[in-house]
């Protein structure tokens, strides 16, 4: 393992499921663990054993099926909890436990009702046990972000001790900010030099919409494993964009320079996948996922990208796996995004049929919130003829445009 070695640790199902409307059968699980395999992720999260006996089930299932990325199961930091999670994982190839408990007084207080010293004896204990089950036990200081610093760097330090191998820190309630999660991250690295030894892992949630940013701020400091799920999915506002953070690494690469095993032409596959077992699709302004992410309705945008899509897009659709960007038509386009459609269709206009049809086409544009392919026919002057050997890809004239007309 390198230093520059970032690793994906996939939580769709778990933690992603957890999102209202987000719920999975046993057969949806397994082919979403597959394209997750598919896809590269290096950890998949496939449930919390102890949860119920659908999860344990899941985790087994999934644990005898895939066999690339390393399973793991969440477990509250309990016996009952480590036992059944290493059960659940007794047939994968590689697996994990993932133990968590509170670190703020805050749920210390009123969820746990522990005080501190109960918690630190409890880590210890409990890393210690399910380092009897398996060689990779990952530790989290529940709401991290909000906890007393000098009380979770003992924490870390007992869970270190103990034989943990990624001590994740997570922002459980989205709380914190770019800047602060990276000081937390180089804080506790300068405190405890045995950190250096031990995977620092980042797991944010979307509450403030910085999910994907903290969790960047934590590889730059040293973070080498990220935890996000797939359309960002997950409590509240979800988790951390799994899609959106391959991407950003993909694009940016002078600023993240880290190796990683997604396979980024995969993002939109395993994203339509995801649509595909729960209940909605992403919205459609989401990153790299969105059906309007490589879309363009505004004249001076489409006249750029027919031009050279460089202009307007940061990357290829096709890098991420959408197959191709989409013209809108619509009240804000210009002339050339109208010619370049007609021609798709067989229609060569000249300026001044192209002129007329053009303000047609936007008093229709202003009227309707759909614009159809036999609309933009409709407009074409009669003595105007259609040259089959023009048309490349047509789509059937009764579908509409993608896209609403504002």
């Amino acid at each position: 393992m390198t230093q520059n070695r970032l690793f994906f640790f996939d939580t769709t199902l778990r933690d992603g499921e957890q999102s209202p409307g987000c719920s999975m059968n046993m057969d949806e699980k397994l082919s979403m663990a597959h394209a997750l395999e598919a896809l590269g992720v290096d950890i998949i999260e496939a449930g919390f054993a102890i949860a119920s006996e659908g999860d344990f089930a899941a985790i087994d299932a999934i644990s005898k099926a895939v066999r690339g990325p390393r399973i793991t199961s969440l477990a509250r930091a309990r016996h009952q909890d480590i036992e059944v999670a290493a059960r659940s994982l007794e047939h994968a190839n590689r697996s994990r436990i993932h133990v968590f408990l509170a670190a703020s007084d805050i749920h210390l207080e009123y969820k746990l009702k522990i005080s501190r010293e109960q918690a630190l004896e409890q880590t210890d204990e409990c890393v210690r046990l399910a380092r009897k089950f398996v060689d990779d036990v990952e530790f989290s200081p529940e709401d991290a972000t909000r906890s007393d610093p000098d009380f979770l760097r003992t924490m870390v330090e007992i869970a270190v001790a103990a034989g943990a191998n990624v001590i994740n820190l997570p922002d459980t309630v989205g709380y914190t900010t770019p800047s602060e999660y990276g000081a937390m991250f180089l804080r506790l690295r300068e405190q405890i030099p045995a950190l250096e030894n031990v995977i620092l892992s980042s797991h944010c949630h979307d509450d403030l919409g910085l999910a994907v940013a903290n969790s960047l701020a934590a590889v730059e400091a040293g973070a080498r494993q990220v935890e996000c799920t797939i359309n960002g999915i997950g409590e509240r506002a979800g988790n951390a964009a799994l899609e959106e953070i391959a991407a950003i690494l993909r694009v940016r690469g002078d600023r993240y320079p880290v190796e990683h095993g997604i396979h980024v032409e995969r993002l939109y596959p395993t994203s339509l996948a995801l649509a595909q077992c729960i209940s909605f699709t992403p919205a459609p302004n989401k990153a790299i996922v969105g059906t309007n992410a490589f879309a363009h309705e505004a004249g001076i945008h489409q006249h750029g990208v027919l031009a050279n899509p460089l202009t307007y897009e940061i990357m290829t659709p096709e890098s991420v796996g959408v197959p191709h960007n989409r013209m809108v038509l619509g009240k804000h386009s210009g002339r050339h995004a109208l010619a370049h459609r007609l021609s798709e269709l067989g229609y060569k206009l000249g300026m001044h049929d192209l002129e007329a049809s053009y303000h047609r086409f936007i008093e229709l544009a202003d009227r309707k919130k759909f614009v159809y392919d036999q609309d933009l026919v409709a407009l074409v002057p009669a003595h105007v003829r259609r040259d089959p050997d023009m048309v490349d890809g047509i789509r059937a004239l009764a579908e509409p445009i993608e896209g609403s007309v504002a």
